[in-house]
């Protein structure tokens, strides 16, 4: 018999995470644990309200499912039983992580992963004024940065970064915030500053003005791409996809999502919600697959959990099996 206990973690943020949607102040996920003959396996996911989640819908949605989750019901069946998202996400990990407490198996093993190794990892610049952001860029620690944008600005904030670190590849993410019109000009200029991709220009199904997109920067899909069906239409309009485990439901949709877009042609980014790193550590395994991941979510936490991911100069280190899989 497993036994299910769901948690609500809000956690205080050492600074301002801002970004065009908004801005918060603390992190607010969902923690499932599973307890089964004296194991237990955790997972936690993010609810956004850009896809219509709360706090109180996720786990009113795993609650929903209780006795399911409690009897016999397997990994291949929840992802039927509940839909793509962090509800699906929380629970979904929650079951690796009890599989390998209580196989001893390792989850890289269990899943086919590679071994994990040390990952370079993206760092959020977040938007505020060009000077904030350059102080900002000057003070973050490795080589690739990524630069929320806002609109009116952008390449006024875009050089100011470049500037305070010339050395650093950068990333640009609009949050769906561009006109169509600025891409071409954004992207030529973009290129010319350290720029490798730019990331969800326009809004969720306006994206068919990529069919011309520019040749200068790369283009990643985020709010577009969710789980492995949208893949090969993404494949028409983007460059690369973000995969992001609170959107595809957790870790079983990602492999796949990864590797559907592996097959198609498609760049991958391993990305994450600003959380902990409970919900970080199974992107950090599928993050062994991909061409380059942001996750960078535990470093804008005022206190993570114990046993939490190590962080060196830009590189995430594998989870230890203290703290998931």
């Amino acid at each position: 018999m497993i036994t299910l206990s769901i948690e609500h973690v809000s956690s205080p943020l050492a600074r301002e995470f801002s970004i065009s949607r908004g801005a918060k102040t603390s992190a607010e996920s969902v923690l499932v644990t599973l307890q089964q003959d004296g194991a237990a396996g955790r997972g936690e996911s993010v609810p956004y309200g850009r896809y219509g989640e709360t706090v109180e819908s996720v786990i009113a949605a795993i609650e929903e499912h209780r006795a399911a989750i409690e009897g016999d019901l397997t990994r291949d069946a929840l992802q039927t039983l509940m839909p793509a998202g962090a509800a699906r996400c929380a629970v979904d990990c929650a079951m690796w992580d009890l599989e390998a407490k209580r196989t001893g198996k390792p989850v890289w093993q269990l899943a086919g992963l590679p071994e994990p190794a040390p990952l370079e990892t993206a760092v959020t610049i977040v938007l505020s004024s060009a000077d904030e952001m350059a102080k900002a860029a000057r003070d973050a620690p490795g080589k690739l940065l990524k630069v929320k944008l806002g609109g009116d600005g952008d390449m006024d904030r875009v050089r100011a970064v470049h500037e305070a670190r010339p050395d650093a590849r950068l990333i640009l993410d609009a949050n769906e915030q561009l006109e169509a019109g600025a891409l071409p000009g954004l992207a030529r200029e973009a290129a010319k500053l350290g720029v490798v991709l730019i990331e969800q220009p326009f809004a969720d199904g306006q994206d068919g003005a990529l069919l011309k997109r520019p040749p200068e920067v790369a283009i990643c899909a985020d709010e577009s791409a969710h789980t492995r069906e949208q893949v090969q239409d993404l494949a028409r309009l983007y460059d690369a996809v973000n995969v992001k485990l609170d959107k595809t439901g957790g870790l079983t949709e990602a492999i796949a999502m990864v590797r559907e877009a592996k097959a198609c042609g498609l760049g991958v980014m391993v990305g994450c919600m600003v959380a902990g790193s409970i919900s970080m550590a199974p992107a950090v395994l599928l993050g062994t697959l991909a061409d380059a991941v942001d996750l960078d979510g535990p470093l804008w936490l005022s206190k993570d959990v114990e046993h939490g991911l190590t962080y060196e100069g830009g590189t995430v280190f594998p989870p230890s099996r203290d703290l998931w899989g």
